[in-house]
């Protein structure tokens, strides 16, 4: 965009969620989860787009449905990020 790098992750957040995560199940196992993290966090910050990204794939997954630890982790990650 005007010659500036951009370095949201947050176009590979959203190809990993169709590509990986929504394609076969609708839900974030752990390695998924921890892939989503890594890209959000690959700058050092969850900047604004990533955050209205990562919003909207937790919120297409019930959280019920999760293993305990990755939704207790999503959910901390959501606090400490302000998703």
């Amino acid at each position: 965009m005007g010659g500036k790098r951009d370095d949201s992750g947050w176009t590979r957040i959203v190809q990993y969620s169709f590509l990986n995560v929504f394609a076969d199940d609708e839900m974030i196992d752990a390695a998924e989860w921890e892939m989503l993290k890594k890209l959000a966090l690959e700058d050092g910050v969850v900047d604004a787009t990533e955050r209205i990204v990562l919003a909207k794939v937790f919120d297409r997954v019930d959280p019920k449905s999760l293993d305990p630890k990755v939704r207790e982790d999503i959910e901390r990650f959501r606090a400490e990020h302000g998703i």
